[in-house]
C-alpha cells in the first residue's frame, strides 16, 4: 500500500515566517540575503565563492566541481527542501575575459524562498558542468536547450543532444556573443543546404518510405531509429 498523498503549502514549513506581503523600499544592493545563503557557506564552506543580493534575490555563486553537491543538499536537507527546479540556463558576457555562468534558479515551497545559483565556467576549457538530472528530472529538457544554445556539456545527462536546432546544424551555438547575427553561412549556402536536406530524414521507421532517406541519417540517429524512437521529438 503506498503511503498517502502529502500536501504542502507555500510556506508551511517555516511556522515562524510572517505572512507574504509586497516588499517596500528593497535596496538594490545589500539587502538581507536568503537563510540558505549562511547554511551553504557552513555546509560547503570554500565551495561558496561569493553571495550577491541584489534587489531582494539571492545569487550564490558555486565552484563548478561543487554544484552537484550543493543542489542535492539544497533539494533533499529537511531545512531547505528546494522542491521545484524553474530554469536552467546560461550567461555569456561580451567580455572575452568573464566566464560563461551557468544558472539554476530553484524554489523552496515550503519555505516560500527563491535560490539562485551560478557556476562560472572558464571560455579556454571544456565547457563541461555536472547535470542535475539525477535530482530534477525535470532538467532533462532545460538542459538540452542551454546545450543547444550555448554548448555547455551536462555531465550524466542521460539525453544530451539538440533540441531547438535540427542534429546537423553546423553554424555553432545561436545564443553564444561570438554568434554572427546572420550566421556562420552565406544566405547562398543555407539556401543550398536547406534545399539539399532531405525532408524524409526527420521521420521514424514506421514513417518512412525512401529507403535512401534512412542512409542518410547518422550513424547515431539510424540507431535511435531501429529502436523505434522518432528523431522529430
Amino acid at each position: 500500500m503506498t503511503a498517502p498523498f502529502e500536501i504542502h503549502h507555500a510556506g508551511s514549513a517555516d511556522k515562524t515566517a510572517a505572512a507574504p506581503a509586497t516588499p517596500r523600499q528593497v535596496p538594490h544592493r545589500g539587502g538581507p540575503p536568503n537563510p540558505s545563503a549562511g547554511a551553504l557557506r557552513e555546509k560547503f564552506g570554500k565551495a561558496i565563492r561569493r553571495v550577491d543580493v541584489v534587489w531582494a534575490e539571492t545569487t550564490v555563486f558555486v565552484l563548478p566541481e561543487a554544484v552537484l553537491d550543493v543542489i542535492r543538499w539544497l533539494h533533499d536537507d529537511p531545512s531547505q527542501q528546494y522542491d521545484y527546479l524553474a530554469d536552467v540556463t546560461a550567461v555569456e558576457y561580451r567580455d572575452l575575459e568573464q566566464p560563461l555562468e551557468i544558472v539554476w534558479h530553484l524554489r523552496s515551497l515550503p519555505y516560500r524562498r527563491f535560490l539562485r545559483v551560478k557556476a562560472q565556467l572558464t571560455k579556454n576549457r571544456p565547457l563541461e558542468i555536472p547535470s542535475v538530472w539525477s535530482i530534477y528530472k525535470s532538467a532533462d529538457w532545460m538542459e538540452r536547450e542551454c546545450f543547444d544554445m550555448f554548448g555547455v556539456r551536462f555531465v550524466g545527462h542521460p539525453d544530451l543532444r539538440r533540441i531547438l536546432m535540427w542534429e546537423q546544424y553546423k553554424e555553432g551555438y545561436p545564443l553564444r556573443k561570438d554568434f554572427p547575427l546572420r550566421g556562420r553561412f552565406s544566405r547562398a549556402e543555407q539556401l543550398r543546404q536547406a534545399l539539399a536536406a532531405n525532408p524524409e530524414a526527420r521521420y521514424s521507421m514506421e514513417e518512412l518510405s525512401i529507403a535512401d532517406a534512412f542512409e542518410d541519417l547518422p550513424s547515431d540517429m539510424r540507431k535511435r531509429v531501429r529502436g523505434g524512437e522518432k528523431t522529430g521529438e
